[in-house]
């Protein structure tokens, strides 16, 4: 049997994981009817049990995932394969008993609907042809649906149109507030089953979206929403031997280190996220940003550090506490090394501040 993870589809539209478990096709309990089932992988519990239609609502997604809507629960359910050959032998006998289901009810070969795979074909088609989603003129309309068979062309058309269409696109997936929570989403799930060719697929789509060096792209991915399942995705580098481990890295050796405990959250998120730009600039990608690029992640923590020193500046009580710590005599001498050092990059930073902010801060 199948080993497969079972998601359901939310109301809130979010893939929710049901299990772990290996899925077969076989009569139903009760029934003459085939059906899947998946067993979970410890206890044996059912996680789903599916009475297989000869109505066309499958579709196998790239390799490893099969989804559906099924009717009597009225929800969308999917299935994530741990190997694209068991994806593709439980599919293929899917659309097996389709079409004997079908042939069966019209007692004739030669009569009836088309075969479901003639017309989930057609489908792929459809998708796989970047024409439908531009205009007459040649503009694009719109990016394909983030789903897990649309990645290529999604990649595609970033990697191979040129400067009005890239611009487009990062116009595109500025505006579809659903992107990014998709796309990292399949990159959970991917992640979970080891899919290790789609983790490259989605490896090279987010550096291709951190290339098309937008702005308003920038102010989404550096958030604190989605920047760890970004670069969670920047691990699976294809053309290097082993994944890489840059979240454990930033949850297990990066200590924020406060001098002065900072109350504002907004300061404190900036100071993370300055931290993080500067470690995917340096680290992660340095080998394929290009200027254009890395000017505007400089901007960035540039922009960052003045607002941060801008408004700690502006914070009365926190600079009369710095200075106040400072004159203790009974702290240690580690502590006031950390104050004096703090001190030391607050002056630094503030050179980027406008000179008459400068001359207010130093008074």
């Amino acid at each position: 049997m199948q080993r497969v993870k079972v998601y359901r589809l939310t109301d809130g539209g979010k893939w929710d994981d049901r299990g772990t478990g290996h899925v077969n096709i076989d009569f139903l309990e009760d029934s003459k009817e085939l059906g899947l089932t998946v067993l979970d992988e410890e206890d044996n519990e059912t996680l789903l049990m599916h009475n297989i239609t000869s109505e066309d609502i499958y579709r196998k997604q790239e390799d490893t995932i099969i989804s559906w809507r099924d009717p009597e629960v009225a929800t969308e359910l999917a299935l994530s394969f741990q190997e694209a050959a068991g994806c593709s032998y439980i599919w293929d006998n899917i659309c097996d008993i389709q079409r004997n289901i079908q042939f069966n009810n019209l007692g004739a070969l030669e009569v009836g609907p088309r075969p479901t795979s003639v017309s989930l074909e057609a489908s792929r088609v459809l998708h796989s042809n970047d024409e439908s989603f531009r205009s007459v003129n040649g503009e694009l309309r719109e990016l394909p649906p983030v789903e897990l068979s649309n990645l290529p062309l999604i990649l595609k058309t970033i990697l191979e149109g040129g400067i009005t269409d890239q611009m487009r696109v990062a116009e595109l997936i500025t505006q579809d507030r659903e992107f990014f929570p998709k796309l990292l989403d399949i990159f959970r799930i991917c992640e979970d089953l080891e899919n290790l060719d789609d983790l490259h697929m989605i490896f090279k789509l987010v550096r291709g979206i951190i290339l098309l060096n937008s702005s308003s792209i920038f102010d989404k991915i550096f958030s604190d929403e989605f920047i760890l399942d970004i670069i969670g995705a920047l691990e699976y580098d294809p053309d290097v031997p082993k994944v890489q481990k840059h979240r454990a890295f930033l949850k297990d050796h990066v200590v924020f280190k406060e001098a002065i405990p900072i109350k504002n959250v907004s300061v404190v998120s900036k100071i993370h996220q300055t931290y993080r730009i500067g470690y995917l600039k340096d680290v992660i990608l340095p080998r394929v940003l290009d200027d254009g690029t890395l000017a505007s992640l400089n901007t960035m923590i540039h922009s960052n550090n003045a607002a941060v020193i801008s408004l700690l500046k502006d914070d009365s009580c926190f600079i009369q506490e710095l200075f106040a710590r400072m004159r203790l005599s009974n702290i240690s001498m580690e502590s006031k090394r950390e104050l004096v050092l703090f001190l030391h990059e607050f002056c630094t930073l503030s050179k980027s501040l406008p000179l008459v902010q400068q001359l207010r801060l130093f008074r």
